[in-house]
């Protein structure tokens, strides 16, 4: 090449250089493509989705977000977790040092827990009766700071124990007075159902899992459409579902989705700034990945615990009375239990109306 040619192509190749230094400087200022921050291995990314992915998160002095992550999902690896949070302080007047705030969003990736105590206890998170389901055919189900999703079957933990991506929120507050739970929601049901199928799709092509089309919704998720309600009997509405919460409890109750494939109902302890765990829940689900969720544990009318055909659809009622109201049933916990099998059993076409 002559040194015209040599000179033309320094020439061009500087312009190049200068209009991406220029391009970079727009996108850099606009927050777009490809300097955006991202998280949770590509899962979520800046402004995008909630306002806790966004500017906004970040109004309050010394704010600041960060993602803290484990190894991805693999072929090899059946558990992967994330961590986003954003942290902020505010001066105290009543102490020289400041108040610190956080709000963490949590990913997880993985089969459900193996052991009886453990998965009960991740179906009180994710079954709560305040959760709406998935729209679409979709195995999963999404509240305003909870989200739960089943994977297809290629996820599945060796052992066929099934595979689940969720998220959870948590906000603390730490000043003079110590460490106590603030309020936090991620944002409405639609928002956290696109950050949970956006976290699924990440995970399941890292995990070499994904189907072949992606999973998403376009039908408007329905949602619960009863606010928390005094606890009072009967239960869930159904006769015969009867406890004794006391005198002056602080039991509310939650009468969640009624539909063919799944039906949920729970009772919390209503705690100032505590987030809403059941000690009383009762769920029927005759999705088979719903229904594949609660393998393994026991079974029996005792064990809150009844597997039945319904309409030829394999189905499960499940009801787990924790610790506070145990006992408390009338006459007894397990004919609580078994009122409402017979039911919502008789609602689903299950032979003579019996849940077992």
């Amino acid at each position: 090449m002559g040194s015209g040619g040599r000179r033309r192509t320094t020439v061009l190749a500087g312009v190049v250089a200068g209009a991406v230094l220029v391009s970079g400087t727009v996108l850099w200022a606009t927050d777009s493509w490809p300097f955006r921050d991202n998280y949770c291995w590509g899962a979520w990314e800046q402004n995008s989705g909630p306002s806790f992915l966004g500017d906004e998160a970040l109004g309050k002095s010394g704010s600041e977000r960060k993602a803290t992550e484990s190894a991805p999902p693999s072929a090899g690896r059946a558990h992967a977790s994330c961590s986003l949070a954003v942290t902020s302080e505010v001066e105290d007047d009543d102490s020289d040092e400041p108040l610190t705030f956080e709000e963490r969003i949590t990913l997880e990736y993985g089969p459900v827990p193996a052991g009886a105590k453990e998965r009960r206890a991740w179906i009180a998170q994710y079954f709560n009766g305040a959760a709406s389901p998935l729209p679409d055919g979709l195995d999963g189900l999404v509240a305003a700071d909870r989200a739960m999703l089943v994977l297809p079957e290629a996820c599945d933990a060796e052992g066929g124990r099934p595979s689940v991506v969720t998220i959870r929120s948590e906000s603390t507050g730490d000043g003079h007075l110590g460490k106590v739970a603030v309020p936090f929601t991620i944002g409405s049901v639609e928002e956290v159902g696109r950050m949970l199928l956006d976290a699924a799709g990440t995970t399941m092509e890292k995990a070499g899992c994904a189907p072949g089309r992606p999973l998403r919704t376009t039908s408007p998720v329905v949602t619960v459409a009863e606010d928390g309600e005094r606890a009072q009997s009967p239960l869930c509405r159904i006769p015969g579902m009867t406890f004794d919460f006391g005198e002056g409890s602080r039991y509310e109750q939650q009468v969640g989705t009624v539909t063919a494939g799944l039906q949920t109902c729970s009772v919390v302890w209503k705690t100032l700034r505590m987030p809403d765990e059941p000690s009383a829940q009762y769920v029927m689900a005759r999705r088979p990945r719903m229904v594949a969720l609660f393998d393994g544990l026991p079974e029996g009318s005792a064990q809150g615990l009844l597997r039945t055909d319904c309409a030829g659809r394999p189905t499960v009622f499940y009801g787990h009375v924790d610790t506070g109201l145990k006992g408390r049933g009338r006459p007894d916990d397990r004919r609580v239990f078994d009122r409402f099998a017979e039911s919502v059993g008789k609602r689903i076409g299950c032979t003579g109306g019996e849940g077992a």
